[in-house]
């Protein structure tokens, strides 16, 4: 049988450990029939015939940037196959300066709320936030999130900027503290797939740190993910 491709492209902020992050699901590409390419820059992107290979693109690059030729070779590879997924910051706080890069993946974290700020001690914790991602109607019954039911995590919860072309499969609700600006509870997407040409996107924003990507359901998503997002044989 013929392994499909996968590309992963690690890199930007170290705080969401891109190496050790992305590391965790080689076995898993591994015994799902990948050969797996890495690559610390997105220099790759700018190659036309590295991505024209590629089955999937897995993405983990927090903020950092990206030049036009990179990211017109992404979105031209997703539009013509190319899976593409991620999670957390590595794909909705890539690139924040690229309103085309948005404009692909269909979301953007624009914060994640904090602690009362009494209870802050200026470590990271002081943005962990117990809270339900919840599957939605559609996500019962797509294939990455088919079978989960809601689970609870703590950590950060991403509030993101999205649009109408996202298919949403789970949210999550920040609910109206007496600290926070905002009058009433916002619910956001938490895990989205998108298609693109004929491409596939699939965008699972819990993933701050090892422990929630190990979070069972957490890591089932993603992994199926993974698999539902690589290039189908129509694509091909």
């Amino acid at each position: 049988m013929t392994r499909k491709k996968a590309l992963i492209v690690r890199g930007g902020w170290e705080g969401h450990r891109p190496v050790e992050a992305t590391e965790l699901f080689l076995p898993f590409l591994d015994e799902s029939g990948f050969t797996v390419r890495i690559e610390e820059s997105t220099e790759v992107y700018a190659d036309a015939a590295v991505m024209a290979a590629t089955d999937l693109v897995v993405q983990c690059v927090s903020m950092s940037e990206i030049t036009a030729g990179q990211l017109s070779g992404l979105a031209s590879a997703v539009e013509a196959g190319t899976g593409l997924t991620g999670w957390h910051g590595g794909i909705v706080d890539s690139f924040r300066a690229s309103s085309d890069y948005l404009h692909l993946v269909g979301g953007q974290f624009a914060t994640h709320p904090g602690k009362e700020p009494c209870e802050r001690r200026g470590e990271a914790a002081d943005n962990f936030l117990p809270h339900v991602v919840g599957i939605t109607d559609l996500g019962r019954e797509h294939p990455v999130t088919a079978g989960i039911e809601d689970f609870e995590l703590c950590t950060e919860q991403y509030w993101v900027l999205h649009d109408d072309l996202i298919d949403v499969l789970a949210t999550t609700t920040h609910p109206a503290r007496p600290w926070q600006p905002w009058h009433r509870p916002v619910t956001v997407p938490a895990i989205w797939t998108r298609r693109w040409g004929a491409g596939r996107i699939v965008v699972t924003t819990p993933g701050h740190s090892l422990d929630v990507l190990e979070n069972p359901s957490v890591r089932t998503i993603v992994e199926r993910g993974m698999l539902w997002a690589t290039r189908t044989a129509s694509a091909s």
